[in-house]
């Protein structure tokens, strides 16, 4: 299975804890991945007046992804979904920060982008809100039905290599 990995928002002003950059990391190792950084212009999107905080303007991603894509509020940029589309997963597995917002926001574009976003439930952070993530992971199996976790990757892809062999 062609598989993207798309790592939303995973720098240093969100400070993730360790566990989750490294896991990220190791996945980021084993296939083609795209990374959000978001900065903060509030010419194209209104954090400050509206919700009287704002992201850094400048900052950038602790994973070493293929691309970076810089964006502006809550969806992943323009950009990155048609990288993403060129490449022609047959899934693409969604990981990051804010798991009931930027997270569940880049599952709308996706989906509605024809491609299979599919949330890696261990490697998501919530928000204040809800840390656990686990508002976030509900509504992605409402909306999207597609989860899984770093354990069951692991399982798959040992699968193909048991497969692969002669």
């Amino acid at each position: 299975m062609r598989q993207v990995l798309l790592v939303v928002d995973v720098q240093p002003a969100f400070n993730p804890p360790d566990q989750l950059v490294d896991g990220i990391r190791a996945l980021a190792k084993r296939m083609p991945s795209v990374a959000t950084v978001e900065r903060h212009d509030e010419n194209r999107t209104p954090f400050e007046r509206q919700l009287g905080w704002h992201p850094p303007s400048e900052d950038h991603s602790l994973i070493d992804a293929d691309r970076v894509f810089i964006k502006h509020g809550y969806l992943p940029p323009r950009e990155a979904i048609e990288y993403l589309v060129s490449l022609k997963p047959q899934r693409v597995l969604v990981c990051g920060v804010q798991t009931e917002t930027c997270v569940l926001a880049a599952g709308y574009v996706l989906f509605d982008a024809g491609l299979m976003p599919t949330l890696v439930t261990d490697l998501t952070l919530g928000s204040s809100l809800d840390p656990t993530g686990g508002l976030g992971t509900r509504l992605w199996r409402h909306h999207f039905r597609n989860v899984t976790s770093v354990g069951e990757l692991t399982e798959e892809l040992q699968q193909r290599r048991q497969h692969l062999r002669p």
